[in-house]
């Protein structure tokens, strides 16, 4: 998130059997996570699932699943690991949501986090005897940005120190970090950062370089430690997240906390686009965007609603094809112009696959905005399709799914 956790900022439709035998040919990615299926299996950059299928645990978990539960699979809403609320807890259960976000900051440690995290996923979806476990994320990159502490949790050091070790010792420490992720019941991390703040704006970048949320001022110091931060997460088994594409190290703003952030120097062909291009080649199964104008790029839409972002840019020209995550479509005063149904609608025909929101109470206005365009919409629903899918097998790497 932009900084949402800094201390600045604490933080269904039956469709007629003629159209869903069609859409269950649709096909998780090849390779996203390290899952490899048939080559006929891919889904193209632009989202739209090729119509052969094939017969993984994901494919499987998708025939079987209701209209409204593969709508829930697209997002991800937050609950707070110190105070759970019970209400919105139930409320994402009722709209079958996902994924959940565990925002804020807890003392508590590993062994209450898993409580907290096992009782979420003892009550998760299943759909006609396959059980779809939830995703949960948290910000753990270190430093003032580190939602989980307390007994059994290292104290993470920032991401800026973080560039100074070499990458050995980086991966090694990152894989100790994602461990103790994983004992909590934490599957996805959404780090490390991979935005490039250049050393002349410094802490004057409010959501990156404030912080010292950066590995360090060039790209060439930021990409093989981020690349060294994926590793050492993947290799204690949690999903690791590449953000804030294209970037957020040439901003002042914070689209937390401001309105119209844009970002007036990166271009297509900027050198902090290697960063995300080189996490990318090293297999990270997530990447959340921005929620910034890049004026170079798409003047006229914030990357999280911009298809030549998503589409263009991230999926055909850096052939990313695994699970594209916003940043907060909630709270985040960046989008609060638009209303809630729109700001998911937007993310979803950009190209986006799980809208994040730190307010639950969102959801239902957001996924009923979301099937309402699925009934309107061929394309759309071949697109949701698509980003389902793609949700799913990283739920098949994360062990999250059971086809019996």
């Amino acid at each position: 998130m932009a900084s949402h956790q800094s201390p600045a900022h604490p933080s269904s439709i039956r469709r007629p059997v003629w159209l869903a035998s069609a859409l269950a040919l649709s096909l998780a990615v090849a390779g996203v996570g390290g899952v490899q299926i048939s080559q006929a299996a891919i889904i193209d950059p632009s989202g739209v699932p090729n119509k052969f299928a094939s017969n993984t645990c994901a494919d499987k978990t998708f025939r079987a699943m209701t209209v409204p539960q593969r709508v829930g699979q697209l997002f991800m809403g937050s609950v707070s690991p110190s105070a759970p609320d019970s209400k919105r807890i139930d409320l994402m259960r009722q709209y079958h949501v996902g994924s959940v976000f565990l925002a804020g900051r807890s003392k508590a440690g590993t062994t209450a986090t898993k409580t907290l995290v096992d009782g979420l996923q003892a009550k998760a979806d299943s759909a006609a005897g396959h059980r779809v476990g939830l995703l949960v994320s948290t910000d753990q990159e270190g430093g003032q940005v580190q939602v989980l502490s307390g007994p059994g949790f290292s104290t993470i050091p920032s991401a800026l120190t973080q560039g100074t070790w070499t990458t050995s010792k980086l991966r090694s420490e990152a894989a100790v970090w994602a461990k103790e992720l994983k004992a909590a019941g934490v599957n996805l991390n959404l780090a490390p950062v991979a935005d490039v703040v250049p050393e002349s704006l410094g802490r004057a970048n409010a959501p990156i370089g404030r912080y010292d949320r950066e590995f360090g001022h060039t790209a060439a110091t930021v990409a093989p430690h981020s690349d060294a931060f994926l590793a050492g997460s993947a290799e204690s088994g949690v999903l690791a997240t590449l953000k804030h594409f294209p970037g957020l190290g040439y901003v002042r703003g914070n689209t937390d906390t401001t309105a119209g952030v844009v970002d007036t120097v990166t271009t297509s062909n900027s050198a902090n686009l290697t960063v995300f291009g080189s996490g990318i080649k090293a297999g990270a199964p997530f990447v959340m965007i921005s929620s910034a104008t890049y004026s170079k790029i798409d003047p006229n839409n914030r990357a999280a609603f911009s298809s030549t972002v998503i589409q263009g840019l991230l999926r055909k020209d850096l052939g990313f094809k695994g699970v594209v995550i916003s940043d907060d479509l909630g709270n985040a005063v960046a989008v609060k112009s638009v209303s809630p149904g729109d700001r998911a609608v937007k993310f979803l025909s950009a190209g986006g696959d799980v809208v994040l929101t730190v307010e639950p109470n969102l959801i239902p206005a957001m996924t009923n905005a979301v099937r309402s365009r699925m009934t309107q919409s061929a394309t759309f629903r071949e697109q949701v399709d698509g980003s389902v899918h793609r949700i799913l097998n990283a739920k098949q790497k994360a062990g999250l799914l059971s086809c019996g």
